[in-house]
């Protein structure tokens, strides 16, 4: 498969000049917002068989990246999340591990001493998260102290402002930069913090701009403002990587990330992927789950296909 360094290549043109950019990014077709909405309400309404139910939600357990990034983040709590994410349900070992575990960069090494012989990946933030509001040489050593800490993915936010200002090089140019940076030893997911991106089209807009300049995912939300992942904006960044690897052959994951909380939820983004990107995209190399509760309510809701009853919050770790 082509990889985002040919994509880079293909848009060189586009990616010329700050008009270049411009002219392509508002030329992308309009979001029909009610269209839009509907749609992602519609998909949301499908209903699975018991079977289909039991792999969907070993699937959503697979994607998770189970995230702690809190100030008051210890490095007991790091290896107690990493405890759980190798093995989430102790008394079911056939239960999935995580896909990861994201933390603060400082973290990183206590998160990759803890994961150590499994196959549980380690995200690290980085780029001045969650305001993305630092000059590009810290950003870039944020970034390079985390993966000399032995960070395997990136969680990367941009600019906002630089971005609604409608100083898209600059953004293009920064993502790229901290694409550079991580080069062969770590994906990069870039944030684009979508509700206070104001629109739809904005989304759009956005999608294209990190994928272009080199994202291997694109992320929702930092999980830190009042409206994160939404079926509708998932939905329109699910059909942005569709669109993308029609036209390049570029194949680009995708992360919604904060208020995912429950199994009904995961289901229907799931839904989602598999009719919007397609089944190319179920799998947790190229799509995740930000979220630090769902994975409780996923055990439960696992237990209870098992067993035919429903064990209730206590049946987990809080952590």
């Amino acid at each position: 498969m082509p990889t985002t360094a040919n994509a880079a290549t293909t848009f060189a043109d586009v990616t010329a000049s700050d008009s270049t950019l411009r002219r392509f990014l508002h030329g992308l077709p309009g979001v029909d917002a009610v269209g839009l909405e509907a749609r992602a309400a519609s998909l949301g309404t499908r209903s699975i068989k018991t079977t289909a139910k039991a792999y969907a939600i070993d699937l959503a357990i697979s994607m998770i990246d189970l995230t702690t990034l809190e100030g008051a983040d210890t490095p007991g709590k790091v290896r107690a999340l990493a405890a759980k994410a190798v093995n989430p349900d102790p008394t079911d070992r056939t239960t999935p591990t995580t896909a990861a575990v994201c933390v603060y960069p400082d973290m990183v090494a206590t998160a990759k001493a803890a994961l150590k012989g499994s196959d549980v990946k380690v995200a690290s933030v980085a780029t001045a998260f969650p305001a993305g509001r630092a000059a590009l040489p810290v950003k870039i050593a944020d970034t390079a102290d985390a993966i000399a800490a032995g960070a395997d993915e990136i969680d990367m936010v941009i600019d906002r402002g630089a971005f609604l200002a409608g100083r898209y090089l600059e953004v293009y140019e920064q993502i790229a930069a901290i694409k550079a940076e991580c080069g062969d030893r770590a994906r990069l997911k870039v944030i684009f913090e979508t509700g206070e991106l104001s629109t739809y089209d904005n989304i759009r807009r956005a999608s294209w701009l990190g994928m272009m300049a080199g994202a291997d995912f694109i992320k929702t939300s930092t999980g830190k403002v009042a409206v994160n992942a939404t079926p509708a904006n998932t939905l329109l960044m699910l059909e942005a990587v569709r669109d993308f690897r029609a036209q390049t052959g570029v194949q680009i994951g995708v992360k919604p990330a904060g208020g995912i909380r429950n199994t009904k939820e995961a289901i229907k983004f799931l839904v989602l992927v598999n009719e919007t990107a397609g089944a190319d995209w179920l799998d947790n190399h190229w799509f995740r789950f930000g979220a630090s509760s769902l994975l409780n309510d996923l055990l439960m809701q696992r237990q209870k296909l098992a067993t035919g009853h429903y064990s209730g919050p206590d049946y987990v770790t809080v952590d």
